[in-house]
């Protein structure tokens, strides 16, 4: 996100007031990089058209100051703006106006919503998500993310997700902290897998934040991970509650201003908006082989390219792999992956970005083999061996007691 927070600020205080990257598949498909354990709290926007959301679960923030981005719009707590539309789903409509609010550049040109979990939820790791189908024209900014407090950028933000118009085949996650924030703050892009703009249609934006690890998914897909090795020696600060934030802003130092080219009124409709929680460990578990040994990622390292080896069990997420019913077998945000895609014997097996690809496919047979189905080799000890360290391998299925696994 390329923006401040500075001046936003005033508005949890004061405003807060309410009803009170490897390519990505070709087609990206829904899948779960970990099994929740529970939903902790979701809002599926029932209720008849013109309701507004439940005062219970969301609040908002109300004004035109600006928000620290020189944005054009003001946002109130009318169903002119937020509403349900009696079909499940949550609508924020940012609209032009002729007057009738008082901007911080004189008589506001646009009005919108800015709905917040503030004052009614707050949350410690877990997997955050929304079903969203994002507006999108000149000048327009949806975001859906997260703060841990009014000290900004001191508590921290996790952005989710956001768009900006001029841009509509992309979508941005980032983290901002003391020391990377605004500008600076570290993220990445999405690019539609498909090339069409995300704005034609629904959605799914993901993070799971974990301790030490925040993973950012579009429709199941994997883009990005972040963890303290990223801030060179900044600090983390993602280890207290936040908050939830819905918006649609107009203008602003990123996007740009409306032009010409723009069209009012853009919608932004949300589905659902879930938090769950997703364990400790991703709601992992261990895999074991020869000699009683796990599983393991080398060093924990969640680099693209690291090796899987055999190492004595030792509970570390390094350790904790999950099977999400999609086939691939993964770890610390990363999947079980055959090296290229190989199908020769010898095949090096290592940790990679998700990809959707036949190489990080596996099934587990009744006689306990690991099995890749593109080569149709098993997954195996190297050489036999069980010292710690080990690497594994692909390699034609023999029965043998270095192809056999308990998961």
């Amino acid at each position: 996100m390329k923006r401040s927070r500075m001046a936003a600020f005033v508005a949890i205080g004061a405003a807060l007031v309410g009803t009170t990257l490897l390519q990505a598949p070709a087609e990206a498909r829904p899948q779960a990089a970990a099994a929740p354990t529970a939903t902790i709290w979701e809002d599926n926007f029932d209720g008849p058209a013109g309701q507004a959301p439940d005062p219970g679960k969301w609040r908002y923030d109300i004004g035109g100051s600006g928000w620290g981005n020189d944005e054009r719009q003001y946002y109130t707590n009318s169903t002119r703006n937020s509403a349900l539309d009696g079909q499940g789903n949550l609508v924020i409509t940012a609209r032009q106006e002729n007057g009738g609010f008082q901007c911080h550049y004189g008589p506001c040109q646009y009005t919108s919503a800015r709905l917040l979990t503030a004052q009614t939820f707050t949350q410690t790791y877990g997997r955050f998500e929304a079903r969203i189908k994002i507006p999108g024209t000149q000048g327009v900014w949806p975001a859906f993310w997260m703060l841990g407090g009014g000290n900004w950028p001191n508590d921290g933000e996790i952005d989710i997700m956001e768009n900006i118009g001029r841009e509509p085949n992309i979508v941005h996650g980032t983290i901002h902290g003391p020391g990377y924030s605004g500008a600076d703050g570290i993220g990445a892009a999405y690019n539609s897998p498909d090339g069409q703009p995300f704005r034609n249609g629904f959605h799914t934006y993901r993070v799971d934040w974990e301790p030490n690890s925040i993973t950012w998914y579009v429709d199941g897909v994997q883009y990005q991970r972040r963890t303290p090795a990223d801030l060179n020696g900044k600090t983390w600060v993602y280890n207290h509650p936040f908050f939830m934030i819905m918006n649609v802003a107009v203008g602003g130092y990123w996007p740009g201003y409306p032009d010409g080219s723009t069209v009012m009124p853009q919608t932004m409709t949300v589905d659902y908006v879930r938090v769950s929680d997703v364990g400790s460990s991703s709601g992992g578990s261990r895999i074991t082989g020869l000699a009683g040994k796990c599983l393991d990622v080398a060093a924990a390292n969640t680099a693209d390219g690291t090796p899987v080896q055999l190492y004595d069990c030792n509970g570390t997420g390094a350790q904790q792999w999950t099977r999400p019913g999609d086939g691939t077998i993964r770890a610390l945000g990363k999947c079980l992956d055959v090296n290229a895609g190989s199908v020769a014997d010898g095949a090096k097996v290592q940790l990679w970005t998700c990809n959707g690809s036949g190489a990080q496919q596996w099934t587990y047979s009744a006689a306990h083999d690991l099995v890749n189905p593109q080569a149709n080799k098993c997954l195996d000890v190297t050489g036999n061996n069980s010292a710690n360290a080990t690497p594994v391998q692909t390699w034609t299925c023999t029965g043998a007691a270095n192809q056999k696994w308990t998961v």
